[in-house]
């Protein structure tokens, strides 16, 4: 059995990768199990980020490593909160805060569009010239009030128009086939084998 290590220590992030991925062939092992703290993430792009925490895990543990950068990217708001996502409203983190400071960002704009972005990258060890990078998008629009209460960060506020729902209001195997990180999970299935020969 192949071992990889899941560049963040979040139990429910190591959870849905494990389903996404579905191979009985791999262990997916959480960062934490070897007790390495989360890595710095000062870049401005996603990849670089996500390239910094795969490449610090792969280091503290000998591993290939696996590690996601996501966030939302509002079109009025040039692309923000982005890269900042879960910090938008500042420290400590707070869903509901970077929700109010991103609803009160957008009042009066009638151009509400956003998407999700997930960037993977896959390193078979911490100095990999060739990392797998992937990637997805998920369109849809900001809405003030929030609706549902699935999912997490943005998602009561993301609204799929052709659904008429929030990513909050779908059943987690529909999010999951849908959504930005399931998209660039399922592009990382396609190149698996090939990227652990």
């Amino acid at each position: 059995m192949k071992r990889i290590v899941l560049a963040s220590n979040n139990a429910g992030k190591l959870r849905e990768f494990s389903e996404m991925l579905g191979r009985r062939d791999l262990e997916l092992l959480a960062q934490s199990a070897f007790n390495i703290p989360e890595a710095e993430e000062p870049h401005g792009t996603f990849v670089e980020n996500a390239l910094a925490k795969a490449r610090h895990a792969a280091r503290l543990t000998g591993l290939p490593a696996l590690a996601d950068d996501s966030g939302l990217c509002v079109a009025a708001l040039g692309g923000e909160p982005g890269v900042h996502s879960a910090r938008y409203a500042g420290e400590p983190k707070s869903d509901r805060r970077n929700n109010e400071k991103l609803v009160a960002a957008l009042a009066g704009q009638s151009d509400r569009r956003a998407h999700y972005v997930a960037v993977l990258v896959l390193v078979r060890h911490a100095d990999d010239p060739q990392p797998v990078i992937t990637e997805g998008e998920w369109q849809g629009e900001i809405v003030d009030t929030a609706r549902g209460d699935g999912g997490f960060g943005y998602d009561a506020h993301f609204l799929l128009p052709d659904l008429g729902l929030t990513a909050a209001q779908l059943p987690a195997a529909e999010k999951h086939s849908r959504s930005h990180r399931g998209i660039a999970l399922h592009h990382l299935v396609e190149r698996l084998d090939i990227a652990l020969l």
